[in-house]
């Protein structure tokens, strides 16, 4: 049974999602602000395994509490957001979530998109050889850990993910369409935007110069492709 925490201010709302998401099999605690959102997860006496997230709450709004989720944790997180808007959605993934759905939504569409979440957390140990060097990266896909000149880097699951399928297809121009299918789970009708802004943020900790691209680049109208040193 998954442990979800659910960040909604709505009573309404929060009462009826953490019903149906029980209903399905998950463990739901509720928090109705961003504060007492970031106590829970600082709980260490309980565990939570993902993390629904409004957007629109009062005080510390969802953008602010998954920025500093980010800076702390790796839970996965699904930006809940009552306005499809081109913006939230771009700020919601650039703050670290993983996802994100518009208010509002089938129980059972929130479902499929928690599992799918989960199902890659914890990605299965790829074949031998499962330790890959990429300049003074090391990725080992058995341990799953990633360091840089030694230091080992606080990736997500999603960030994970998407290094080690560039660096097991190096060379390969990747689409953002495969990348969705590989990575996320999801076929054609997924959001490109999740892969843009999960490269941004893997980027950011595997780039000497982000800004600057030489291991992971950008291949105008095709997608990406990890280039070895």
């Amino acid at each position: 049974m998954s442990r979800l925490l659910l960040v909604e201010d709505d009573a309404t709302l929060a009462e009826a999602l953490s019903r149906a998401l029980r209903g399905l099999g998950h463990e739901v605690e509720v928090a109705d602000t961003g504060e007492r959102a970031l106590e829970a997860l600082g709980d260490r006496r309980t565990s939570t395994d993902l993390v629904l997230l409004d957007v629109m709450l009062p005080g510390v709004d969802g953008f602010e509490v998954c920025r500093r989720i980010r800076a702390t944790d790796t839970v996965p997180v699904i930006l809940l957001t009552a306005r499809g808007d081109a913006v939230d959605v771009v700020v919601g993934l650039e703050c670290g979530a993983d996802d994100y759905v518009v208010k509002p939504v089938e129980p059972r569409v929130l479902d499929a998109r928690v599992k799918a979440i989960l199902r890659r957390a914890a990605p299965a140990p790829s074949p031998k050889p499962h330790v890959h060097t990429v300049g003074d990266l090391e990725l080992d896909t058995v341990a799953m850990v990633v360091t840089r000149a030694g230091v080992e880097l606080n990736l997500t699951s999603t960030e994970l993910r998407l290094l080690i399928e560039f660096v097991q297809h190096a060379g390969q121009v990747l689409s953002r369409q495969v990348l969705l299918k590989r990575v996320w789970d999801y076929g054609f009708a997924g959001d490109s935007r999740l892969v843009d802004a999960a490269v941004a943020r893997l980027r950011a900790k595997i780039e000497p110069e982000p800004a600057n691209p030489v291991l992971l680049r950008t291949v105008r109208g095709f997608g990406y492709r990890l280039v070895k040193p």
